[in-house]
């Protein structure tokens, strides 16, 4: 199953009949990705399918809301000296198994 495939049967499924610009849709969920963050990409391009379907926008229009949100991916930055949130490690400490309590790990007989 390609792409075009996949588009024409989650419309089916969710019952819309829409044309959908997958190089318009895919650029801005780049660009969101990594300008702002990789979680960005799917909200950006989810919000920008709501605004049109709102405003039951037509071609054109879906073009201009797809510009004015890659402008604001474009242009977006990261509060000085703020790492980018895909590259923090985030680290767990795990207790000395010495000092941890495992009477509770197994059942007495009663």
């Amino acid at each position: 199953m390609n792409l075009h495939d996949w588009i024409d049967e989650l419309c089916d499924v969710l019952d819309v009949e829409v044309e959908v610009d997958e190089a318009l849709v895919l650029d801005l969920a780049r660009i969101s990705s990594h300008q702002v963050t990789k979680v960005a990409a799917p909200i950006t391009t989810f919000l920008l399918g709501y605004a049109a379907g709102a405003s039951d926008a037509d071609e054109v229009t879906v073009e201009q809301l797809a510009a004015r949100a890659t402008l604001l991916a474009e242009s977006w930055e990261r509060p000085a000296g703020a790492p980018d949130p895909e590259e923090v490690a985030v680290e767990v400490e795990v207790p000395d198994d010495s000092m941890v309590d495992h009477s509770a790990d197994t059942l007495e007989d009663a």
